[in-house]
């Protein structure tokens, strides 16, 4: 009897201990790593032991060995992803329309952004009272000062392999888009080669799926090394520039974009907000659009219902040019630096700030700090010093988590707006009620590539291989069907 109460009672226990799914994870990660970060900050000092060998060694190589594991497969999925998204719309006028569409509402969502940033700027007067002088100077290394017309042509890649190795991603995407769309064209005719990058596209799914569960360790370490050389001190003087900053972020995202959110879509903004929770809280931790590209992807498709047809061509497009938080915190730095160092600037100098802004956000890399780089290229245009810079880089982890935030969620919101309007979106999946960040169980892929069907399956035999059997493959993507086979060829004979 007694062993039996006890059988009895161990499903009971088992039950009321449910696993933690990848967001809980992610969230206590992310306020035990600022909880630890900030103790530190009061007993370490930098190079004592602590710092030395923890902070800058531990912490340092975890953490940033977490974000390179991201951007490692960032270029092979950004360009397998945009490939079997263009070949799979055949159609030109659809892959304009999506195209044309998106490139418009990322560019002008950055120009809103900085003129919210201007205009909140002038309200807050954030380097009123701040004396340049008395700060230690640190000179950054000056962004190239590239013409609208430079920034243009460097988009068509004169070699595609440099530009991959460089991870030039514009150039990437441009490629892709015009080989996805000669493939999708093409039809049966090119099937092996459409095979063969969907085939790699689920590789890199698979990938994605083994480095996300490793993504909590990761971040515990990258946000203790952050607020353990910050603190609370070193912070103080910029608290007026900081908040300002933060207000921008908060008006573009909570008016800007769940305006245009309910007026293309007519969806609930606040639960398309529960639902992306997720990848903002990735994104304010990482500090890097590219790394947020295979998380922001997965969501928009399990969970808010964008057809993966809009999400890989959008997602990866606007990593690389939608930098509304960047273009904010270049807004805001502006005034900051021209009210610090006594400079009027005129209207045309503003005008000239909201262009050089919106240019400098499409030339600008997903990755953490490159935003301070690119605010030299701004200062520069309107005549202010450098090295007001400098003192922006000093503080440039807090702004970059924020930002990048404001970054992927715009992302998200357009491609939201962009799959609405061409059709592809499953307003059934944004209504279920689950609000949860994808699970590794989602994002782990059946043995079965993407889109499949959109390539094996021809009204014709395909010109390639002679024969232009398009299941002489069959065997490869399905061992099992293989195995089966052959045990029944054999039990006949």
């Amino acid at each position: 009897m007694q062993a039996d109460s006890m059988q009895a009672q161990a499903p009971c226990s088992k039950a009321k201990r449910p696993k933690l799914n990848q967001t809980t994870w992610i969230l206590i990660s992310l306020i035990a790593g600022a909880l630890v970060g900030i103790i530190l900050s009061f007993f370490v000092h930098k190079g004592d032991v602590v710092s030395a060998y923890f902070i800058e060694g531990v912490c340092y190589v975890v953490g940033q060995g977490f974000v390179r594991l991201m951007q490692m497969i960032v270029v092979p999925l950004v360009f397998c992803s945009i490939v079997v998204g263009a070949a799979s719309m055949s159609d030109p006028k659809m892959l304009g329309k999506i195209g044309g569409g998106t490139i418009a509402m990322y560019l002008l969502t950055t120009a809103l952004a900085v003129l919210i940033a201007l205009g909140i700027s002038h309200l807050t007067n954030p380097g009123l009272g701040l004396d340049l002088d008395s700060v230690v100077r640190v000179t950054p290394k000056a962004a190239e000062n590239q013409t609208i017309q430079q920034v243009i042509l460097n988009i068509i890649p004169t070699n595609i392999f440099a530009g991959m190795a460089k991870g030039s991603m514009l150039q990437i995407i441009f490629f892709a888009l015009m080989l996805g769309f000669i493939l999708g064209h093409l039809g049966s005719k090119v099937g092996t080669v459409n095979r063969f990058f969907t085939q790699f596209n689920a590789v890199m799914m698979r990938m994605i799926s083994i480095i996300l569960k490793v993504a909590p360790i990761g971040i515990f370490f990258l946000m203790v090394r952050t607020f353990t050389n910050l603190g609370f001190t070193g912070v103080l003087p910029m608290l007026n520039f900081i908040l300002t900053v933060y207000l921008g972020l908060a008006i573009q995202l909570f008016i800007v974009y769940m305006l245009i959110l309910f007026i293309f879509t007519r969806i609930n903004p606040i639960h398309f907000l529960k639902k992306y929770i997720p990848v903002m809280l990735f994104a304010f931790t990482t500090s890097s659009s590219n790394a947020c590209i295979p998380l922001n992807m997965e969501t928009l498709e399990k969970r808010i219902g964008v057809h993966p047809k809009v999400a890989s061509f959008t997602i990866p497009l606007g990593a690389t040019i939608n930098m509304d938080g960047t273009a904010i915190m270049q807004g805001a730095a502006v005034v900051f630096a021209a009210q610090a160092f006594g400079i009027d600037l005129t209207t045309a100098a503003f005008l000239s700030v909201v262009v050089t802004a919106t240019a400098a956000s499409i030339g600008t890399a997903g990755v953490p700090g490159v935003g301070t780089i690119m605010l030299t290229m701004v200062f520069t245009t309107v005549g202010l010093p450098v090295e007001g810079v400098a003192m922006i880089m000093g503080i440039d982890r807090i702004l970059d988590m924020g930002r990048t935030v404001i970054n992927v969620t715009g992302d998200g919101v357009v491609t939201t707006c962009i799959a609405n309007a061409t059709g592809l979106l499953k307003r059934d999946v944004f209504k279920n009620d689950s609000i949860q960040a994808v699970n590794p169980e989602d994002v782990d892929l059946s043995t079965e590539p993407q889109d499949y069907n959109d390539f094996t399956i021809a009204p014709e035999r395909s010109e390639i291989g002679g024969a232009g059997n398009m299941d002489k493959f069959a065997e490869l993507e399905y061992p099992a069907k293989k195995q089966k086979t052959e045990q029944k060829a054999q039990q006949e004979h």
